[in-house]
């Protein structure tokens, strides 16, 4: 039967208007641009994608003659082209052509992809343990993931993927470059990649492997200072959270925190309400804005700050995107932590899961969101306070002194024996610092920084104790 184009017509008035996509029970996935590990993108989509579909704006008439050029390109690539393309191949494009042209973003999410999308919020999937998006053609890695080959390999945030084993990657679509990485666990993949900084491109073999990321992970610094890593905002990262901070808080004397959100993509939004709201009172974490009702929504933290207001120093770098925004964000805002280390990757834009079969579905940016002072994140990403490169740290040759202990005839210290263990308790610290100085020298200055703002708040305590006693007095002096 001859092709009408009065047929492809009325597929492309269903596709443009269509009917109710059906419930879809849990579309709160989301990370920094979407990205899941060896996976292009997938963010925030915590609206109701149903009133999405069920009350378009309204806008004027589709334009008819654009909808003929339309037709007329469609019934010539099915007629012509060199090779015979089936109809629902055709449309396929057509939907990944119309999502691919409106941001990095945005994207069609096949069956594969689909599964894939729902697996990376309970993280554990197969791969390299990147997360990527496309810059110039080329596919760009956001951050590598904690503990997986690509990090253990030395991939970095910001490297450019120019060639997968011996293929170009220009030209190919996110997707496709993403298939290309993935194999079978245990085999090894080459990846040739441009970095910033370097005269050649550099070549890294990575054997593939299951990844398992585990969200949280914490541990105590010199006795009173807990560093908490969040590696991806996940579905119970909210509850690690806390209980992280009750167990460091009920076996240690813990001054203060570190939240370290370097590298981190993002994940689901909640997550990072849940987090904020950890050390918030009562107090706004983010809001979105979008065309749709459903899409301008506030979010707040729960009553309870599990800290007590203890200081906290948070940690980002060009990796932290999304979720990991949204909390820097916000505690800076409420001037609730000290965001130190350097400017942010920018991704302030939601994407929403909009299933539109059983097993397919788009992922449409639809809001952007704001930190509770107004600030977009969009494509500027959040300033630390206090903005620490990551750096090699290579200590200045120590000078030749002599000090009193050394004095011939000095006078010994009374103390003795104590003031001796102390000293050699200083030099072993001292030997610690060098070295954790040496390996990650924002979080030493982070830690230095958590030191200085605990004694400034220990002191204040006690100042204010010291005035609330004279306030005492006053009102009751004694007889």
């Amino acid at each position: 039967m001859a092709f009408r184009p009065l047929v492809v017509l009325s597929l492309l008035l269903t596709l443009l208007v269509g009917a109710p996509a059906p419930t879809y029970a849990d579309h709160h996935f989301n990370g920094k641009d979407g990205q899941t590990p060896e996976h292009s993108p997938i963010e925030e989509a915590s609206h109701d994608h149903e009133g999405l579909l069920d009350k378009p704006p309204v806008k004027e008439l589709l334009p008819l003659e654009d909808l003929r050029a339309f037709t007329k390109a469609y019934e010539t690539i099915r007629a012509v082209y060199v090779e015979e393309i089936d109809d629902k191949k055709l449309l396929e494009y057509a939907i990944r052509g119309m999502l691919g042209e409106l941001d990095p973003h945005s994207a069609y999410l096949d069956e594969s992809s689909f599964e894939d999308l729902q697996v990376n919020t309970t993280g554990e999937f197969g791969g390299l343990g990147i997360e990527v998006g496309m810059e110039d053609g080329f596919v760009k890695v956001v951050s590598p993931i904690d503990d997986t080959p690509a990090e253990r390999a030395g991939i970095d945030a910001g490297d450019l993927i120019i060639k997968i084993d011996d293929s170009t990657v220009k030209g190919l679509s996110l997707n496709e470059a993403v298939n290309k990485m993935r194999g079978p666990t245990g085999t090894d993949i080459k990846l040739t990649i441009v970095r910033e900084g370097e005269d050649q491109p550099l070549e890294f073999v990575i054997t593939r492997d299951i990844i398992k990321v585990k969200s949280v992970r914490s541990e105590v610094l010199e006795e009173h200072f807990g560093y908490i890593r969040i590696a991806q905002f996940q579905l119970h990262t909210g509850p690690n959270i806390i209980d992280a901070v009750e167990k460091m808080r009920a076996e240690n004397d813990i001054k203060g925190f570190i939240l370290d959100l370097r590298n981190n993509p993002g994940g689901v939004l909640q997550a990072s309400v849940d987090v904020a709201g950890a050390f918030l009172k009562n107090s706004m974490v983010v809001y979105t804005e979008g065309r749709f009702d459903d899409s301008n929504e506030k979010y707040y933290a729960d009553a309870n700050d599990v800290t007590d207001g203890i200081p906290i120093v948070v940690l980002i770098n060009d990796g932290s995107a999304s979720a990991s925004e949204i909390v820097a964000g916000a505690l800076q805002d409420h001037s609730r932590a000290v965001i130190i280390g350097t400017r942010s990757f920018g991704k302030g834009s939601v994407q929403t899961v909009i299933p539109i079969t059983e097993e397919k579905a788009i992922k449409l940016t639809t809001a952007l969101y704001f930190t509770p002072k107004g600030r977009s994140i969009q494509a500027h990403g959040i300033e630390p306070d206090i903005s620490v490169e990551r750096v090699r740290v290579t200590a200045i040759k120590k000078r030749s002194i002599v000090t009193e202990a050394e004095l011939s005839g000095r006078l010994d210290n009374t103390q003795g024996k104590e003031n001796e263990n102390a000293k050699q308790r200083q030099d072993e610290q001292r030997t610690k610092q060098e070295n954790f100085q040496n390996k990650d020298n924002q979080l030493y200055e982070a830690l230095n920084l958590l030191k200085g703002l605990s004694i400034l708040s220990n002191a204040q305590n006690v100042g204010d104790a010291e005035e609330k006693r004279k306030e005492d007095q006053k009102e009751n002096p004694q007889t």
